[in-house]
Protein backbone atom coordinates (compact mmCIF):
# COMPACT_ATOMS: atom_id res chain seq x y z
CA UNK A 1 0.00 0.00 0.00
CA UNK A 2 1.39 3.37 -0.96
CA UNK A 3 2.15 5.66 2.00
CA UNK A 4 0.43 9.01 2.15
CA UNK A 5 2.92 11.79 2.70
CA UNK A 6 2.17 15.03 4.48
CA UNK A 7 3.47 18.17 2.80
CA UNK A 8 5.32 20.40 5.23
CA UNK A 9 5.64 24.15 4.88
CA UNK A 10 9.10 25.64 4.43
CA UNK A 11 8.93 27.34 7.78
CA UNK A 12 10.15 25.23 10.67
CA UNK A 13 7.92 23.76 13.33
CA UNK A 14 7.32 26.39 15.96
CA UNK A 15 4.57 27.73 18.17
CA UNK A 16 6.26 31.07 18.76
CA UNK A 17 4.60 34.37 18.08
CA UNK A 18 5.71 36.22 14.97
CA UNK A 19 5.35 39.61 16.68
CA UNK A 20 8.18 42.03 16.04
CA UNK A 21 10.68 41.96 18.88
CA UNK A 22 10.63 45.76 18.93
CA UNK A 23 7.21 45.50 20.56
CA UNK A 24 9.27 45.58 23.77
CA UNK A 25 10.06 49.23 23.14
CA UNK A 26 8.21 50.64 26.10
CA UNK A 27 9.77 53.00 28.58
CA UNK A 28 11.87 51.25 31.25
CA UNK A 29 10.55 53.96 33.59
CA UNK A 30 6.94 52.87 33.06
CA UNK A 31 5.31 52.94 36.54
CA UNK A 32 3.36 49.80 35.74
CA UNK A 33 6.62 47.91 35.17
CA UNK A 34 8.12 49.23 38.40
CA UNK A 35 5.20 47.86 40.38
CA UNK A 36 6.02 44.32 39.28
CA UNK A 37 8.70 43.34 41.76
CA UNK A 38 11.48 40.95 40.70
CA UNK A 39 10.17 38.11 42.84
CA UNK A 40 6.92 38.23 40.86
CA UNK A 41 8.51 38.19 37.40
CA UNK A 42 11.64 36.02 37.66
CA UNK A 43 9.93 32.67 37.06
CA UNK A 44 8.09 33.87 33.96
CA UNK A 45 11.21 35.13 32.22
CA UNK A 46 13.26 32.07 33.22
CA UNK A 47 10.56 29.88 31.69
CA UNK A 48 10.03 31.87 28.49
CA UNK A 49 13.74 32.15 27.71
CA UNK A 50 14.27 28.42 28.30
CA UNK A 51 11.52 27.68 25.78
CA UNK A 52 13.56 29.40 23.05
CA UNK A 53 16.69 27.47 24.07
CA UNK A 54 15.14 24.01 24.03
CA UNK A 55 13.00 24.44 20.96
CA UNK A 56 14.32 26.62 18.16
CA UNK A 57 17.95 26.98 19.25
CA UNK A 58 18.14 23.26 20.00
CA UNK A 59 16.56 22.44 16.64
CA UNK A 60 18.95 24.65 14.70
CA UNK A 61 22.00 23.05 16.27
CA UNK A 62 20.83 19.46 15.93
CA UNK A 63 19.99 19.87 12.26
CA UNK A 64 23.20 21.76 11.46
CA UNK A 65 25.27 19.14 13.30
CA UNK A 66 23.63 16.30 11.38
CA UNK A 67 22.04 14.72 14.43
CA UNK A 68 18.54 14.82 12.98
CA UNK A 69 17.24 13.73 9.62
CA UNK A 70 13.73 13.80 8.18
CA UNK A 71 11.01 11.16 8.08
CA UNK A 72 10.91 11.27 4.31
CA UNK A 73 8.78 8.13 4.14
CA UNK A 74 5.83 10.03 5.58
CA UNK A 75 6.51 13.71 4.80
CA UNK A 76 7.48 15.75 1.78
CA UNK A 77 9.32 18.99 2.39
CA UNK A 78 10.54 20.36 5.69
CA UNK A 79 14.07 21.37 6.62
CA UNK A 80 14.52 22.56 3.04
CA UNK A 81 16.49 25.63 4.15
CA UNK A 82 18.48 23.73 6.79
CA UNK A 83 19.44 20.87 4.47
CA UNK A 84 20.06 23.24 1.59
CA UNK A 85 22.14 25.50 3.88
CA UNK A 86 20.08 28.30 2.36
CA UNK A 87 20.94 31.31 4.48
CA UNK A 88 18.72 34.39 4.45
CA UNK A 89 17.53 37.21 6.70
CA UNK A 90 14.43 35.14 7.49
CA UNK A 91 16.37 32.06 8.57
CA UNK A 92 15.54 31.41 12.27
CA UNK A 93 14.69 35.08 12.62
CA UNK A 94 12.40 34.24 15.56
CA UNK A 95 15.42 33.26 17.69
CA UNK A 96 16.78 36.82 17.56
CA UNK A 97 13.37 38.34 18.23
CA UNK A 98 12.56 36.02 21.12
CA UNK A 99 15.92 36.37 22.86
CA UNK A 100 15.80 40.14 22.72
CA UNK A 101 12.30 40.10 24.19
CA UNK A 102 13.39 37.82 27.00
CA UNK A 103 16.67 39.57 27.80
CA UNK A 104 14.68 42.82 27.96
CA UNK A 105 12.64 41.28 30.77
CA UNK A 106 15.85 40.35 32.61
CA UNK A 107 16.92 44.00 32.19
CA UNK A 108 13.64 45.11 33.78
CA UNK A 109 14.44 43.01 36.84
CA UNK A 110 17.99 44.38 37.04
CA UNK A 111 16.73 47.97 36.76
CA UNK A 112 13.92 47.62 39.28
CA UNK A 113 14.08 50.73 41.52
CA UNK A 114 13.91 48.92 44.85
CA UNK A 115 17.20 48.02 46.54
CA UNK A 116 15.60 45.08 48.31
CA UNK A 117 16.03 42.51 45.56
CA UNK A 118 19.77 42.17 44.98
CA UNK A 119 19.67 38.37 44.85
CA UNK A 120 16.87 38.40 42.26
CA UNK A 121 18.78 41.00 40.28
CA UNK A 122 21.94 38.88 40.45
CA UNK A 123 20.04 35.92 38.99
CA UNK A 124 18.76 38.18 36.20
CA UNK A 125 22.30 39.37 35.45
CA UNK A 126 23.53 35.78 35.18
CA UNK A 127 20.70 34.70 32.90
CA UNK A 128 20.94 37.82 30.76
CA UNK A 129 24.66 37.08 30.28
CA UNK A 130 23.86 33.45 29.47
CA UNK A 131 21.59 34.44 26.58
CA UNK A 132 23.64 37.40 25.37
CA UNK A 133 26.59 35.08 24.96
CA UNK A 134 24.47 33.02 22.59
CA UNK A 135 23.36 36.12 20.67
CA UNK A 136 27.02 37.01 20.10
CA UNK A 137 27.87 33.40 19.24
CA UNK A 138 25.13 33.30 16.61
CA UNK A 139 25.53 36.76 15.06
CA UNK A 140 28.77 38.50 16.09
CA UNK A 141 28.29 42.26 16.57
CA UNK A 142 24.85 42.99 18.08
CA UNK A 143 23.04 45.79 19.94
CA UNK A 144 24.16 45.54 23.57
CA UNK A 145 25.07 48.73 25.44
CA UNK A 146 22.12 50.60 23.90
CA UNK A 147 19.72 47.66 23.86
CA UNK A 148 16.60 47.63 26.03
CA UNK A 149 16.37 51.40 26.37
CA UNK A 150 12.79 51.38 25.10
CA UNK A 151 11.45 54.65 23.70
CA UNK A 152 14.66 56.35 24.79
CA UNK A 153 16.49 54.63 21.93
CA UNK A 154 14.53 52.60 19.42
CA UNK A 155 17.53 52.34 17.07
CA UNK A 156 20.34 50.90 19.21
CA UNK A 157 23.89 50.91 17.88
CA UNK A 158 25.77 47.66 17.35
CA UNK A 159 28.62 46.85 19.74
CA UNK A 160 31.82 44.99 18.94
CA UNK A 161 31.40 41.30 19.73
CA UNK A 162 34.71 41.00 21.59
CA UNK A 163 33.87 44.02 23.76
CA UNK A 164 30.51 42.43 24.61
CA UNK A 165 32.21 39.20 25.61
CA UNK A 166 34.53 41.02 27.97
CA UNK A 167 31.65 42.96 29.49
CA UNK A 168 29.74 39.72 30.11
CA UNK A 169 32.57 38.74 32.45
CA UNK A 170 32.17 42.09 34.21
CA UNK A 171 28.42 41.50 34.58
CA UNK A 172 28.95 38.02 35.99
CA UNK A 173 31.48 39.35 38.49
CA UNK A 174 28.94 42.01 39.46
CA UNK A 175 26.27 39.35 39.97
CA UNK A 176 28.55 37.31 42.22
CA UNK A 177 29.38 40.43 44.22
CA UNK A 178 25.67 41.20 44.62
CA UNK A 179 25.12 37.71 45.99
CA UNK A 180 28.04 37.94 48.40
CA UNK A 181 27.42 41.50 49.59
CA UNK A 182 23.66 41.95 49.48
CA UNK A 183 22.19 44.23 52.16
CA UNK A 184 20.74 42.56 55.22
CA UNK A 185 17.20 43.47 54.14
CA UNK A 186 17.53 41.78 50.75
CA UNK A 187 14.43 39.69 50.00
CA UNK A 188 15.32 36.00 50.06
CA UNK A 189 14.86 34.07 46.84
CA UNK A 190 12.62 31.03 47.15
CA UNK A 191 10.39 28.88 44.98
CA UNK A 192 9.85 31.69 42.48
CA UNK A 193 13.32 30.78 41.21
CA UNK A 194 12.24 27.80 39.10
CA UNK A 195 15.80 26.82 38.29
CA UNK A 196 17.73 26.62 41.56
CA UNK A 197 15.04 27.37 44.13
CA UNK A 198 16.97 30.25 45.67
CA UNK A 199 20.21 28.32 46.14
CA UNK A 200 22.54 31.30 45.80
CA UNK A 201 25.68 29.17 46.11
CA UNK A 202 24.34 27.25 43.11
CA UNK A 203 23.91 30.53 41.23
CA UNK A 204 27.52 31.49 41.97
CA UNK A 205 28.64 28.11 40.63
CA UNK A 206 26.56 28.68 37.51
CA UNK A 207 28.10 32.14 37.06
CA UNK A 208 31.62 30.71 37.49
CA UNK A 209 30.89 27.99 34.91
CA UNK A 210 29.45 30.51 32.48
CA UNK A 211 32.62 32.60 32.90
CA UNK A 212 34.63 29.45 32.18
CA UNK A 213 32.67 28.87 28.97
CA UNK A 214 33.01 32.49 27.85
CA UNK A 215 36.76 32.42 28.44
CA UNK A 216 37.30 29.06 26.76
CA UNK A 217 35.34 30.21 23.73
CA UNK A 218 38.21 32.66 23.12
CA UNK A 219 41.06 30.23 23.74
CA UNK A 220 41.55 29.13 20.14
CA UNK A 221 42.03 32.69 18.91
CA UNK A 222 44.32 33.41 21.87
CA UNK A 223 46.80 30.92 20.39
CA UNK A 224 47.68 33.58 17.80
CA UNK A 225 46.61 36.76 19.62
CA UNK A 226 49.06 37.78 22.34
CA UNK A 227 46.82 40.50 23.78
CA UNK A 228 43.89 38.12 24.11
CA UNK A 229 46.17 35.45 25.60
CA UNK A 230 47.27 37.89 28.31
CA UNK A 231 43.65 38.79 29.04
CA UNK A 232 42.65 35.12 29.34
CA UNK A 233 45.59 34.26 31.60
CA UNK A 234 44.62 37.11 33.93
CA UNK A 235 40.97 36.11 34.02
CA UNK A 236 41.71 32.43 34.57
CA UNK A 237 44.09 33.30 37.40
CA UNK A 238 41.21 35.09 39.15
CA UNK A 239 38.53 32.53 38.33
CA UNK A 240 36.69 30.89 41.23
CA UNK A 241 37.01 27.15 40.54
CA UNK A 242 33.72 26.23 42.21
CA UNK A 243 31.77 25.14 39.14
CA UNK A 244 28.38 23.60 38.44
CA UNK A 245 28.24 20.26 40.25
CA UNK A 246 24.77 19.10 39.19
CA UNK A 247 22.49 19.46 36.19
CA UNK A 248 20.99 22.94 36.09
CA UNK A 249 17.31 22.26 35.47
CA UNK A 250 14.15 24.29 35.19
CA UNK A 251 10.65 23.26 36.22
CA UNK A 252 7.99 25.80 37.19
CA UNK A 253 5.46 23.00 37.70
CA UNK A 254 5.24 21.41 34.28
CA UNK A 255 2.39 18.91 34.16
CA UNK A 256 -0.21 17.20 32.00
CA UNK A 257 -3.02 19.26 33.53
CA UNK A 258 -3.35 21.10 30.21
CA UNK A 259 -1.56 21.38 26.92
CA UNK A 260 0.17 24.66 27.76
CA UNK A 261 1.34 23.44 31.18
CA UNK A 262 3.63 20.86 29.61
CA UNK A 263 7.38 21.22 29.50
CA UNK A 264 7.79 23.38 26.32
CA UNK A 265 9.87 20.67 24.65
CA UNK A 266 7.12 18.13 25.32
CA UNK A 267 4.49 20.64 24.21
CA UNK A 268 6.32 20.68 20.89
CA UNK A 269 6.31 16.87 20.79
CA UNK A 270 2.80 15.92 21.91
CA UNK A 271 -0.78 17.17 22.00
CA UNK A 272 -2.89 16.96 25.17
CA UNK A 273 -6.01 18.54 23.72
CA UNK A 274 -7.53 15.20 22.87
CA UNK A 275 -8.80 12.28 24.96
CA UNK A 276 -5.60 10.41 24.22
CA UNK A 277 -2.11 11.81 23.80
CA UNK A 278 -1.13 12.24 20.16
CA UNK A 279 2.27 13.15 18.81
CA UNK A 280 2.68 16.37 16.90
CA UNK A 281 4.39 16.81 13.54
CA UNK A 282 7.62 17.92 15.23
CA UNK A 283 8.00 14.47 16.80
CA UNK A 284 6.73 12.43 13.86
CA UNK A 285 8.99 14.27 11.40
CA UNK A 286 12.32 14.16 13.22
CA UNK A 287 14.45 11.06 12.80
CA UNK A 288 18.03 10.09 13.52
CA UNK A 289 20.56 10.86 10.81
CA UNK A 290 22.67 8.09 9.36
CA UNK A 291 25.76 10.03 10.45
CA UNK A 292 24.90 10.08 14.14
CA UNK A 293 23.63 6.50 13.94
CA UNK A 294 27.07 5.37 12.85
CA UNK A 295 28.79 7.36 15.59
CA UNK A 296 26.57 5.89 18.31
CA UNK A 297 26.45 2.30 17.07
CA UNK A 298 30.14 1.74 16.43
CA UNK A 299 33.54 1.62 18.14
CA UNK A 300 32.35 1.11 20.84
CA UNK A 301 28.53 1.00 20.90
CA UNK A 302 27.33 3.89 23.04
CA UNK A 303 24.82 2.93 25.79
CA UNK A 304 23.21 6.35 25.36
CA UNK A 305 22.06 5.53 21.84
CA UNK A 306 18.85 3.86 23.05
CA UNK A 307 18.04 6.89 25.20
CA UNK A 308 18.73 9.58 22.58
CA UNK A 309 16.92 7.62 19.85
CA UNK A 310 14.67 4.60 19.66
CA UNK A 311 16.41 1.39 18.62
CA UNK A 312 15.57 -0.85 15.69
CA UNK A 313 16.95 -4.38 16.09
CA UNK A 314 19.28 -3.07 18.78
CA UNK A 315 20.76 -0.15 16.81
CA UNK A 316 20.02 3.40 15.80
CA UNK A 317 18.87 3.52 12.17
CA UNK A 318 19.20 6.87 10.43
CA UNK A 319 18.62 8.64 7.15
CA UNK A 320 20.96 10.82 5.12
CA UNK A 321 20.03 14.49 5.38
CA UNK A 322 18.43 15.50 2.09
CA UNK A 323 17.67 11.92 1.03
CA UNK A 324 14.25 10.75 -0.12
CA UNK A 325 12.26 7.57 0.16
CA UNK A 326 12.69 4.59 -2.14
CA UNK A 327 12.73 4.09 -5.07
CA UNK A 328 14.04 7.59 -5.87
CA UNK A 329 16.07 7.72 -2.64
CA UNK A 330 17.82 5.36 -0.26
CA UNK A 331 16.05 6.12 3.04
CA UNK A 332 15.45 2.99 5.12
CA UNK A 333 11.87 1.85 5.58
CA UNK A 334 12.07 2.36 9.34
CA UNK A 335 14.12 5.04 11.06
CA UNK A 336 14.86 5.79 14.72
CA UNK A 337 12.71 8.41 16.44
CA UNK A 338 13.72 10.70 19.29
CA UNK A 339 14.30 8.43 22.26
CA UNK A 340 12.94 7.88 25.76
CA UNK A 341 15.77 9.85 27.38
CA UNK A 342 14.57 12.99 25.58
CA UNK A 343 10.83 12.50 25.19
CA UNK A 344 9.64 11.39 28.64
CA UNK A 345 6.48 13.06 29.91
CA UNK A 346 4.73 16.40 30.28
CA UNK A 347 6.26 17.11 33.69
CA UNK A 348 9.90 16.39 32.83
CA UNK A 349 12.60 18.83 33.89
CA UNK A 350 14.15 21.15 31.36
CA UNK A 351 17.95 21.34 31.15
CA UNK A 352 19.69 24.72 30.99
CA UNK A 353 23.23 23.43 31.59
CA UNK A 354 24.29 19.84 32.12
CA UNK A 355 26.78 18.67 34.72
CA UNK A 356 28.42 16.83 31.80
CA UNK A 357 28.99 20.14 30.01
CA UNK A 358 30.49 21.69 33.14
CA UNK A 359 32.90 18.77 33.57
CA UNK A 360 33.95 18.84 29.91
CA UNK A 361 34.57 22.58 30.10
CA UNK A 362 36.79 21.95 33.10
CA UNK A 363 38.57 19.12 31.29
CA UNK A 364 39.33 21.44 28.37
CA UNK A 365 40.57 24.20 30.68
CA UNK A 366 42.91 21.72 32.41
CA UNK A 367 44.13 20.34 29.08
CA UNK A 368 44.89 23.86 27.85
CA UNK A 369 46.77 24.64 31.06
CA UNK A 370 44.39 27.34 32.31
CA UNK A 371 43.35 25.66 35.57
CA UNK A 372 44.75 22.83 37.70
CA UNK A 373 43.16 19.41 37.79
CA UNK A 374 43.01 15.92 36.27
CA UNK A 375 41.57 16.21 32.77
CA UNK A 376 41.17 12.44 32.35
CA UNK A 377 39.13 12.14 35.56
CA UNK A 378 36.95 15.10 34.59
CA UNK A 379 36.44 13.62 31.12
CA UNK A 380 35.42 10.22 32.51
CA UNK A 381 33.12 11.81 35.09
CA UNK A 382 31.42 13.80 32.33
CA UNK A 383 30.55 10.63 30.43
CA UNK A 384 29.09 9.06 33.58
CA UNK A 385 27.11 12.25 34.31
CA UNK A 386 25.71 12.18 30.78
CA UNK A 387 24.73 8.52 31.19
CA UNK A 388 22.99 9.29 34.47
CA UNK A 389 21.12 12.25 33.01
CA UNK A 390 19.83 10.20 30.08
CA UNK A 391 19.08 7.11 32.14
CA UNK A 392 21.71 4.91 30.48
CA UNK A 393 23.98 2.33 32.12
CA UNK A 394 27.69 3.00 31.44
CA UNK A 395 28.83 -0.63 31.59
CA UNK A 396 32.38 -0.76 30.23
CA UNK A 397 31.89 2.17 27.86
CA UNK A 398 34.18 4.60 29.71
CA UNK A 399 37.16 2.26 29.60
CA UNK A 400 36.33 1.04 26.09
CA UNK A 401 35.97 4.50 24.57
CA UNK A 402 39.24 5.62 26.09
CA UNK A 403 40.94 3.19 23.69
CA UNK A 404 39.49 5.02 20.66
CA UNK A 405 41.26 7.98 19.09
CA UNK A 406 38.90 10.93 18.68
CA UNK A 407 36.32 9.63 21.13
CA UNK A 408 38.29 8.82 24.28
CA UNK A 409 40.68 11.11 26.11
CA UNK A 410 43.41 8.54 26.82
CA UNK A 411 43.86 7.35 23.23
CA UNK A 412 43.34 10.63 21.42
CA UNK A 413 46.28 12.42 19.88
CA UNK A 414 44.20 15.59 20.07
CA UNK A 415 42.61 15.58 23.53
CA UNK A 416 40.36 18.55 22.72
CA UNK A 417 38.85 16.56 19.85
CA UNK A 418 37.77 13.81 22.26
CA UNK A 419 36.29 16.40 24.62
CA UNK A 420 34.33 17.95 21.74
CA UNK A 421 33.08 14.54 20.63
CA UNK A 422 31.75 13.65 24.07
CA UNK A 423 30.16 17.09 24.36
CA UNK A 424 28.40 16.55 21.04
CA UNK A 425 26.85 13.32 22.35
CA UNK A 426 25.98 14.61 25.83
CA UNK A 427 24.15 17.64 24.37
CA UNK A 428 22.53 15.77 21.48
CA UNK A 429 18.83 16.69 21.50
CA UNK A 430 19.26 18.81 24.64
CA UNK A 431 21.27 21.83 23.51
CA UNK A 432 22.21 21.33 19.88
CA UNK A 433 23.12 24.99 19.45
CA UNK A 434 26.04 24.64 21.85
CA UNK A 435 27.40 21.81 19.69
CA UNK A 436 27.21 23.91 16.51
CA UNK A 437 29.00 26.79 18.23
CA UNK A 438 31.76 24.50 19.49
CA UNK A 439 32.05 23.11 15.97
CA UNK A 440 32.56 26.60 14.56
CA UNK A 441 35.05 27.44 17.33
CA UNK A 442 37.27 24.36 17.17
CA UNK A 443 36.51 22.57 13.93
CA UNK A 444 37.01 19.38 15.95
CA UNK A 445 33.51 17.94 15.89
CA UNK A 446 34.63 16.94 12.45
CA UNK A 447 33.82 14.64 9.56
CA UNK A 448 30.20 15.77 9.64
CA UNK A 449 28.79 15.12 6.16
CA UNK A 450 26.95 17.91 4.41
CA UNK A 451 23.32 17.30 3.45
CA UNK A 452 22.73 15.98 -0.04
CA UNK A 453 22.41 18.79 -2.60
CA UNK A 454 23.59 21.46 -0.17
CA UNK A 455 24.10 24.89 -1.72
CA UNK A 456 26.77 26.03 0.75
CA UNK A 457 29.36 28.13 -1.16
CA UNK A 458 32.16 26.69 0.98
CA UNK A 459 30.76 23.16 1.31
CA UNK A 460 30.76 23.81 5.05
CA UNK A 461 28.23 24.88 7.66
CA UNK A 462 27.83 28.64 8.17
CA UNK A 463 29.92 30.29 10.87
CA UNK A 464 27.06 32.52 12.03
CA UNK A 465 23.54 33.62 11.10
CA UNK A 466 22.38 36.56 9.03
CA UNK A 467 20.87 39.60 10.72
CA UNK A 468 17.08 39.21 10.69
CA UNK A 469 14.52 40.99 8.57
CA UNK A 470 13.07 42.64 11.66
CA UNK A 471 16.37 44.48 12.20
CA UNK A 472 16.70 45.46 8.56
CA UNK A 473 13.21 46.94 8.75
CA UNK A 474 13.45 48.73 12.10
CA UNK A 475 17.15 49.48 12.65
CA UNK A 476 18.56 49.60 9.13
CA UNK A 477 20.90 52.52 9.82
CA UNK A 478 22.86 50.46 12.34
CA UNK A 479 22.80 46.92 10.97
CA UNK A 480 26.28 46.00 9.72
CA UNK A 481 26.57 45.34 5.99
CA UNK A 482 26.40 41.61 5.37
CA UNK A 483 26.14 39.29 2.38
CA UNK A 484 25.15 35.65 2.30
CA UNK A 485 28.75 34.75 1.58
CA UNK A 486 29.91 36.58 4.72
CA UNK A 487 28.27 34.11 7.10
CA UNK A 488 30.30 31.29 5.54
CA UNK A 489 33.64 33.10 5.45
CA UNK A 490 33.76 35.44 8.47
CA UNK A 491 32.84 34.27 11.93
CA UNK A 492 32.51 35.69 15.41
CA UNK A 493 35.66 37.35 16.77
CA UNK A 494 36.79 34.20 18.59
CA UNK A 495 36.81 32.25 15.34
Amino acid sequence: MKKIKLILPLIAFTLFSCDNYLDINESPNDPNASQVTPNLSISAVQTSSYSVLVRRMNELGNVFMNNWGANVNSFTGGYAEEFGITMSNNFYEDVWNSLYRNTYEYTNIINHPSADYDHHKAIAKIMKSFYFQYLVDMYGDIPYSQAHLGVNNVNPAYDDDQAIYQDLIVQLDSAIDMIDNAPANTVAVGGEDVMLGGNMDGWKRFANTLKLRILLRQSTKAETDATLATYLNTEFANLDLNFVNEDITINPGYSNASDVQQNPWMNLMQNLNEETITYRTAYNFRRASSYIAGRLNNTPPDPRRGRIFTLISGNVVGVNQGDSSAPSGTAPADMSKLGPGLVINSAQDGYVMLLAESLLLQAEAVERGFIPGDAQSLFDAAIVASMNQLGATPGTYVSDVNLVDGKGYAASVNKIQAIMYQKSIALNGINGLEVWIEYTRTGLINNIPMPLNSSSPTNQKPLRLMYPTSELASNSANVPAQSVNDVFTTGVFWK
